[in-house]
């Protein structure tokens, strides 16, 4: 028998998909990834020019990081009670009102940057508002995933690998534009665009059609407690929990050191900057891709440790190198590794958990992914400020290849937990 990889999957009017492409079969999973993918470059397009904007009015590398910070950070404080409150409401329209939030922010800050009234003050105000939508819309999309695809298991792990590859389509894409952009026209214009591309994805939720799914009951606090058990008693969510916030810390320096790097080191501007996030982009690109092919949750848990473990290699070769092809290359190794440990631990994560503990799971996963991002950048901004650059990726790269030869004796374990 032919098997389903093969053959690929029913699409729209009745063309084959590729297995890779499987989860585009369901309608509301077609509206959602082109709605989200318009959104993502927007994001992208803002995040590029908000740091390049930072280190241009001031010359900080410690107020990138705390920028960096205040626009997590949130999903670590937030996040988990957020994903207790989203399980108590209806995803969709939830959603759509925070998406609108979004666009709203976006707007005021082109506005407040087109004008000139843009300054330290406000650029710190608006990071943490944007902090405080994400720790809700990240979760709470990610919560949507299993009814786009209505409930089928092997396409959701599809679902997921290919949202984020739509991600990393835009992080290979959005910084060259960016900084591109922010030559001919300035920061502004891409703070516009990115509040226009919301609206895209909110088109795109209210053409929808999904039934409501179950909500909990009970207070935020019980429904948090119930989902917080569920992890505790898991041993692959523990692990996986671990590895990722290991991940996340170390790897979140290159976010804000990037700028540095581009200005300091290879005497660039902001193209330069662009070309060295794009790198990591087209890595993280290529990772989805093989991600997306993956049905088996054992071979996802070796790839999510051996990401880990490249991630730390590619850091060290970045502190060391000043060659900016070399630098471009390891950047691209270093965005392959992150994603495929992130994406991998995301994808058995939702597999793996119940209907309706679904925010909450996703939610700890969320608020560890970008919470530990934000405490890793701020950190990583400190030190550069008294270490320098380089000597910060360096740092980085040793701890986190120390702690996952640590986790590579937990590798068989997992693997059979996997397995049940």
């Amino acid at each position: 028998m032919t098997p389903p990889a093969a053959t690929g999957t029913p699409g729209p009017g009745g063309r084959r998909l590729p297995a890779a492409f499987r989860a585009l079969a369901h309608r509301n999973f077609r509206l959602y990834f082109i709605g989200q993918g318009i959104s993502i470059l927007g994001s992208w397009l803002q995040q590029v020019a908000l740091s390049w904007l930072v280190y241009r009015l001031t010359g900080s590398v410690a107020l990138l990081g705390v920028t960096a910070f205040l626009s997590m950070i949130p999903q670590l404080v937030v996040g988990p009670l957020a994903g207790a409150w989203i399980d108590r409401h209806d995803k969709r329209r939830l959603l759509i009102f925070v998406e609108l939030g979004l666009a709203l922010q976006g707007l005021a800050l082109a506005g407040l940057t087109w004008t000139g009234m843009i300054g330290a003050e406000l650029i710190v105000a608006m990071s943490l508002l944007l902090g405080l939508l994400n720790a809700i819309e990240t979760p709470l999309r990610q919560s949507l995933l299993n009814s786009l695809v209505a409930g089928r298991r092997e396409d959701l792990t599809n679902a997921i690998a290919l949202n984020a590859m739509l991600y990393n389509i835009g992080r290979f894409v959005g910084p060259p534009i960016a900084g591109l952009l922010i030559g001919l026209t300035g920061e502004a214009f891409c703070f516009g665009l990115n509040a226009v591309s919301f609206l895209a994805l909110v088109f795109a939720l209210k053409a929808l059609q999904v039934e409501s799914t179950a909500r909990a009951s009970g207070s935020v606090a019980a429904v948090f407690r119930e989902g917080l058990r569920h992890a505790l008693d898991s041993y692959p969510i523990r692990v996986l929990l671990i590895l990722l916030a290991v991940s996340n810390f170390t790897v979140s320096c290159y976010a804000v050191l990037l700028p540095v790097m581009a200005k300091k080191v290879f005497l660039g501007d902001a193209t330069t900057l662009g070309w060295l996030w794009g790198a990591a982009g087209c890595g993280s690109l290529f990772s989805t891709l093989v991600l997306a092919n993956r049905k088996s949750l054992p071979s996802t848990g070796n790839a999510v440790l051996a990401g880990a473990l490249i991630s730390a290699v590619a850091l060290l070769v970045v502190a060391a190198s000043t060659w900016f092809a070399m630098t471009v290359v390891a950047m691209a190794v270093l965005g392959f590794g992150m994603v495929v440990t992130n994406v991998g631990c995301n994808t058995i994560l939702q597999t793996i958990a119940p209907e309706h503990l679904r925010g909450r799971i996703v939610s700890f996963f969320t608020s560890i992914r970008f919470g530990l991002d934000a405490l890793g950048g701020l950190v990583a901004g400190l030190a550069a400020e008294r270490l320098g650059a380089s000597t910060t990726f360096a740092i980085e790269g040793i701890v986190l290849g120390v702690a996952v030869t640590a986790l590579l004796a937990m590798r068989r374990r997992l693997v059979d937990a996997l397995k049940a």
